[in-house]
């Protein structure tokens, strides 16, 4: 992975250019706990977009995966990742990208679309709906469960799964807790209304983490829903119908 500094702290990404020719590019923000691999690369995200022509370029979020590894809550606010976001494009010099998250990266690229619409082609909003608004869907003591000793008993089953989740991916605890405890920031309905670019909402049909898609769509000027039939909060990313979704969305901005 390439590395820059954003507002002084190490981001580490790649940037895989399209099978043929220069490409749009898209910029690809991955989930809590996860990685730019995890998220894109082993869902064939990165393949499927290559191979349609765009140039994909994805992050290793602030604490996570091979970026600098911060443990104050208060450095890991979304408007602080939408800027190590921002940077990243003005680091390579690209002017406007699509941006596209998941989960905590949709949360992320939310903040993005309505901070710096000038640098935004089009959000993508995956594994997110109303509780972006709302500010629900995971449970308490997932921060506790990353920061306590191992074989702690976990409060709840999501606070386990992510702690097992975060111990797959050789993750730093520590550092998630602080990011649990510092990213879940909402928007109000008011602030989506502000949202001025083409946006798409991607939510599993079977996610109870998310929130409803078509829901947060509604409050959005110029955004669709795309539910993803069968599919929950893990299963959605990487589902084909989401990819084909994803695709066509995107084949049709200008």
């Amino acid at each position: 992975m390439e590395t820059f500094k954003s507002d002084g702290v190490r981001i580490a990404y790649i940037d895989v250019p399209p099978t043929d020719g220069t490409g749009t590019p898209i910029l690809l923000i991955h989930g809590f706990a996860s990685n730019h691999a995890v998220n894109w690369v082993n869902t064939q995200w990165v393949r499927a977009l290559t191979q349609a022509g765009y140039r994909a370029i994805a992050l290793d979020n602030r604490g996570h995966g091979e970026s600098e590894k911060l443990y104050d809550p208060a450095a890991y606010s979304s408007e602080a990742m939408a800027g190590d976001a921002v940077r990243l494009l003005d680091h390579l010099g690209i002017a406007r990208a699509h941006v596209m998250g998941y989960s905590m990266g949709g949360r992320i690229t939310a903040h993005t679309a309505l901070d710096h619409a000038d640098r935004v082609r089009s959000a993508l909003i995956g594994g997110l709906g109303m509780h972006l608004v709302e500010g629900k869907g995971l449970p308490s003591g997932i921060a506790e469960a990353l920061e306590a000793p191992a074989g702690t008993p976990a409060p709840n089953p999501t606070a386990a799964a992510f702690r097992m989740f975060a111990e797959q991916t050789r993750s730093d605890l520590r550092a998630l807790a602080a990011c649990m405890r510092g990213s879940r920031q909402t928007l109000s309905r008011a602030e989506l209304g502000q949202i001025e670019v083409p946006v798409l909402v991607s939510v599993g049909t079977l996610d109870t983490v998310a929130g409803s898609g078509p829901a947060l769509a509604a409050l959005i000027p110029d955004a669709r829903a795309l539910e993803i039939e069968g599919k929950d909060h893990s299963t959605a990313v990487g589902a084909k119908p989401h990819r084909d979704g994803v695709l066509a969305f995107l084949a049709a901005q200008p």
